[in-house]
């Protein structure tokens, strides 16, 4: 999956409206953007800012600040922060070899209009922020506009620990309200989100050569969904690592298996699609072996119907000199297979929300030793501490190292957000219809925002996007003319505050009391 040509690439933009937003996701489809490598769109656009007149800064976290002067008579407005992440989630589908791989770093992202939705097949498309940051970009070139002071926070490493946010220094903001353009269900503001934090686990090992008369076998599973570990979580989607593990323990009851090495995952808040791992037994029993894997392919099928019934295990001769020392072998297969993931615990005060869950993204093992990675989410700080400290817990029975690390924090909800309010108003005044209310297990980087600014009045909306963090990821093309319609009210309602003809009441009162 190599460098498409650029008129390729615009092509499928072509028809698409508002042309304006599109063409800036189109930017952001041919300029790579892995979290920790987002410097080469970061400069593109602060150069982009400084040739249309725009103040553009680089904070000390890396973070990009645009800021846009309000439009003629607006000035005493309340300033707006707009705000996305410039990152994105690097994931591809498997590939048939190394030709048709793609590389993040340097390919771009190859969407293609299917229906009503732009899709990346083969790739993660990073509508996930991107489309986000494209609204700002467009709203940023529109002179045509009505609105206040604006302020664009692009931020940076959001998918990868919420490093930019992290590290925003307090004091760099002016402005009163904030919206945050990274949520994925059209006709929904979402005014909270869970916290969280990383459980890292690490165990050294004591290789051993491999036993006399074994042969080495390499062991695939793959073909599963996958997804967002926030967003996903509670659909039952298989987790490669948690299935594969669970075979291993089976195999290891029936034939004198031994461990070289095991590996899965590839993103700590992305649902496992694929785990592999190497393994020797008797050189008899290649046969009872193949076997095996058949058996638990169709019964791991029978499992996941209509969820993952497209996964596939199997295995195929390779080659290796050490395992993993048989202590070493029983310590991690029996503490990955105990480990939770998933669902902790609906909210019982959000109906339809998960509270708490984990997610055993990655593992990484070799018969020197290796690690694995559980990202915890949970609406209560005290969930996520709770379940990541039973975590700990059971690594720490096997002297295995287990450490808390990157906590951030939730966002509250506030349902008397005046600008809550505002936008409803304005939703129902544009669209005909009531929005809808919402939380969302993911995490949003309102809760580092809000805990440097606590004074900001904050919420958040975007387009509807399916598939987000997984190869497949989906855009729907008509919801985001729909929030770039959405965006432009909202920011002409906070500068104008007067009634129109069709506004409905309440709407200059609202205003009124986003400017106290």
């Amino acid at each position: 999956m190599k460098n498409m040509p650029p008129a390729t690439l615009d092509a499928v933009f072509s028809d698409l409206q508002p042309a304006a937003v599109w063409a800036h996701f189109a930017t952001l489809c041919r300029i790579p953007r892995q979290s920790k490598a987002e410097a080469r769109l970061r400069d593109h656009l602060r150069q982009w800012a400084l040739a249309r007149g725009l103040a553009a800064t680089v904070d000390v976290a890396g973070n990009l600040l645009l800021r846009k002067a309000a439009s003629a008579g607006m000035a005493t407005a309340p300033g707006v922060v707009l705000q996305a992440h410039l990152d994105m989630v690097c994931q591809q589908a498997c590939t048939k070899g190394p030709a048709a791989a793609h590389d993040f770093s340097r390919d771009p992202i190859r969407p293609l209009r299917r229906d009503d939705w732009l899709v990346a097949d083969a790739t993660t498309l990073g509508a996930d922020n991107g489309i986000g940051v494209a609204l700002i970009l467009a709203l940023l070139e529109d002179a045509s506009l009505t609105h206040g002071p604006i302020e664009a926070l692009l931020t940076v490493d959001e998918e990868a620990g919420m490093g930019g946010a992290r590290g925003l220094p307090a004091g760099l903001l002016q402005g009163r309200l904030l919206l945050n353009l990274d949520t994925e269900e059209w006709g929904e503001f979402f005014l909270g989100c869970a916290g969280g934090l990383d459980v890292n686990v690490h165990r050294d090992g004591m290789a051993e050569p491999l036993p006399t008369a074994f042969k080495v076998w390499r062991i695939d599973l793959q073909g599963l969904r996958g997804g967002h570990s926030g967003v996903d979580i509670h659909q039952q989607r298989g987790n490669a690592i948690k299935l594969l593990v669970r075979v291993l323990r089976d195999l290891e009851s029936h034939f004198a298996l031994r461990l070289v090495d095991l590996n899965g995952g590839s993103a700590r808040n992305s649902l496992p699609r694929e785990a592999s791992a190497t393994v020797a037994v008797p050189a008899a029993d290649g046969d009872r072996l193949a076997a095996s894997l058949a058996a638990w392919q169709s019964l791991l099928r029978d499992e996941l119907p209509g969820v993952d019934e497209r996964l596939c295990l199997h295995g195929a001769p390779a080659s290796a000199e050490r395992v993993l020392s048989a202590a070493d072998q029983a310590v991690w297969l029996a503490s990955l297979h105990a480990a939770p993931h998933g669902v902790r615990r609906w909210s019982p005060s959000v109906a339809g929300v998960v509270e708490t869950s984990n997610n055993l993204g990655m593992v990484a093992l070799t018969a020197k030793g290796g690690g694995c990675n559980f990202m915890v989410r949970s609406l209560l700080e005290s969930g996520s501490s709770a379940l990541a400290d039973e975590i700990v817990s059971l690594f720490a029975l096997s002297g295995t190292v287990a450490e808390k690390a990157g906590a951030y924090p939730g966002w509250a909800p506030n349902p008397a957000s005046p600008l809550l309010a505002l936008c409803q108003s304005v939703y129902r005044r544009e669209f005909g219809e009531e929005s809808r209310m919402q939380v969302i297990h993911a995490g949003l980087e309102c809760g580092l925002i809000a805990a440097k600014y606590p004074g900001l009045d904050m919420l958040s909306f975007g387009p509807s996007i399916r598939g987000a963090h997984a190869p497949g990821e989906a855009v729907e093309i008509a919801s985001v003319g729909y929030s770039w319609r959405l965006l432009k009210a909202i920011l002409a309602a906070v500068a104008v505050g007067t009634r129109a003809p069709s506004a409905p009441a309440g709407v200059d009162e609202q205003r009124q009391e986003l400017s106290r």
